[in-house]
């Protein structure tokens, strides 16, 4: 390769490795290590790598690397792909951040709106059965009152999220926040 070649393929390589390192350093956001997070930002540079090419590019161990990519596909940011005629194992990263973004803070979403209203359920029965108890006292009642209500404030920001889930699953979200929106 000629000098004059050679300097524009660094520079990409230079280019291509400042987004990486960003992506990298932004990850811990989705809850993966830095081990998963260097590999995604890699992966969004190919269009798919097998686990042996993960390996000799980032120098990873064979557990890590199957960690790493297991974490990333949980959270849908990498998926298994199929390629006629091998054997191996191929894996590209979802390049698409609107689709990662939903797919994981949706899920995240989802969890933390199910958990918690089933433990105010559970809760908010309790306290009705402390009011209703005869032996509590007044101030107990109270109490239970008070600490019921506050539940059941709080639910309304658990049906609202619930609400923005479905809001970005159906694609209602863009006609108030447009994907294409230039600063």
């Amino acid at each position: 390769m000629s000098e004059s070649t050679e300097r524009p393929k660094i520079k990409i390589e230079q280019a291509k490795d400042k987004v990486i390192g960003a992506i990298a350093e932004t990850m811990d956001l989705y809850g993966v290590t830095p081990a998963a997070a260097n590999l995604y930002a890699t992966m969004y540079f190919k269009d798919q790598m097998t686990l042996d090419e993960m390996r000799s590019e980032l120098g990873m161990s064979k557990p890590s690397m199957s960690t790493s990519v297991r974490r990333l596909q949980e959270i849908k940011m990498v998926k298994k792909t199929f390629t006629r005629g091998s054997r191996k194992h191929t894996y590209a990263a979802e390049k698409n951040f609107f689709r990662s973004f939903m797919a994981f803070y949706c899920q995240m979403w989802e969890r933390e709106v199910k958990m918690n209203l089933e433990a105010i359920e559970e809760a908010q029965e309790d306290f009705i059965e402390v009011i209703k108890d005869s032996n509590s006292t007044p101030e107990i009642v109270a109490e239970a009152k008070e600490h019921y209500d506050q539940l059941e404030e709080s639910k309304m920001y658990y049906h609202w999220l619930d609400d923005l889930v479905e809001s970005i699953r159906n694609g209602k979200i863009f006609e108030f926040l447009p994907k294409d929106q230039q600063e």
